[in-house]
């Protein structure tokens, strides 16, 4: 069983049915509700130091490919690529290091100098230090391809069903789950519940520390095709990697096959506030129009926001939980849940069929935070 039916779950969901297993996918909202429905369906190695993340990005990015061949054109797949601009020498510095570093983990990476920016997105702003071009970044439509993936799987789907306790046996191992609609009985539960983990993890008798981290998204009237790749600054990078509660905003700009144009990227931790923030939006505009000018004379339709599912070592929890036999974890992805859900979903799978996970799952052990300690306070 898989609590959570967002782009993670649908993907445990998938490589467990290929496994052989028989698969049901609870969801106390509809399928795509949470963090999935708010994404921007990024597929990113780039933004990624070489590390675990990395190894489960890049094995992802290979099973994305895989799917998007199977499944055509229904998951919007764009293999479109990520160009990472620099604004100073000492930025450009830092980013030609770091894209050193990855090329050595497998990431494939071309250095663009100043002068050649505007062959890849001729109305990028003059006056950039550099970048450089990651060929292997995609993008897809995330509600679809979570849609798509649980079709695939044939999985046995029950949305608006609240999840209220694991159930044990007197050995303390797992036996399915109890929901406001009566209980559920599987040897295993997956708790892939997104920024809700910790408490899926809870209703189990344990503790993993996820929390949410707000982010906005500005999405334009639809355009002709201006923005080629997905562009951000370098900036970008350490936001990602920041543990800093507090606002982090860094200018992320890409368009889409349907015409508008996703704006983002902002970061806070404020808990479930879902308040609308209008300087926050604005931020994101004027990062906008300062990497594309022309920008500033088109209009914003709307904007919408999510939670990331945070973890306080930036890595999430993917693999069996040793504290109780038949929990397994694939949540608190941040802001990649849904590039990572692929691979996740992968080793889910393998774990689920004892088999050897194909990647080390040491750094993602679901318990390896302290129980005792102090709790993680936004």
């Amino acid at each position: 069983m898989v609590v959570g039916a967002g782009m993670v779950g649908a993907a445990c969901a998938l490589y467990a049915a290929r496994a052989g297993l028989d698969v049901i996918l609870v969801d106390r909202g509809p399928l795509a509700g949470g963090t999935t429905g708010a994404g921007e369906g990024n597929l990113l190695v780039s933004d990624k130091e070489p590390g675990p993340e990395l190894r489960l990005a890049l094995k992802s990015a290979t099973l994305w490919g895989e799917l998007a061949q199977e499944l055509g054109t229904a998951v919007e797949y764009e293999p479109k690529g990520g160009l990472v601009v620099a604004s100073t020498p000492a930025s450009l510095t830092a980013l030609t290091d770091l894209a050193a570093a990855q090329r050595t983990a497998g990431v494939t990476t071309v250095r663009v100098p100043a002068d050649q920016l505007h062959e890849l997105e001729p109305h990028l702003a003059d006056g950039l230090a550099g970048g450089v071009l990651y060929p292997q970044d995609a993008q897809v439509m995330p509600t679809l391809a979570a849609a798509h993936l649980v079709r695939a799987s044939g999985a046995r789907l029950e949305t608006g069903r609240t999840v209220t306790r694991v159930l044990r046996d007197t050995a303390g191992a797992v036996r399915g789950v109890r929901t406001d609609r009566g209980d559920i009985l599987a040897p295993a539960v997956v708790n892939a519940a997104g920024t809700w983990g910790a408490e899926v993890a809870a209703l189990a008798g344990v503790r993993l520390p996820v929390l949410p981290r707000r982010g906005f998204v500005l999405v334009t009237e639809p355009l002709p095709r201006r923005v080629r790749h997905k562009v951000y600054t370098a900036d970008y990078v350490d936001d990602v990697a920041s543990d800093s509660a507090a606002l982090k905003t860094s200018p992320v700009v890409e368009g889409t096959a349907a015409g508008p144009v996703l704006i983002g990227a902002s970061r806070e931790r404020v808990g479930f506030d879902r308040s609308f923030s209008l300087p926050v939006v604005r931020a994101l505009a004027a990062g906008a129009t300062r990497l594309f000018p022309f920008l500033e004379h088109v209009r914003a339709m709307r904007a919408y926001l999510g939670f990331r599912p945070c973890l306080p070592d930036r890595l999430p929890a993917v693999g069996p939980d040793p504290r109780v036999p038949g929990l397994f974890h694939a949540c608190g992805h941040e802001g990649a849940g849904i590039g990572l859900a692929t691979g996740t979903g992968h080793l889910i799978a393998q774990t689920l069929t004892g088999r050897d996970p194909e990647l080390d799952l040491t750094p993602f052990r679901p318990d390896r935070f302290p129980e005792e300690a102090a709790p993680w306070i936004p």
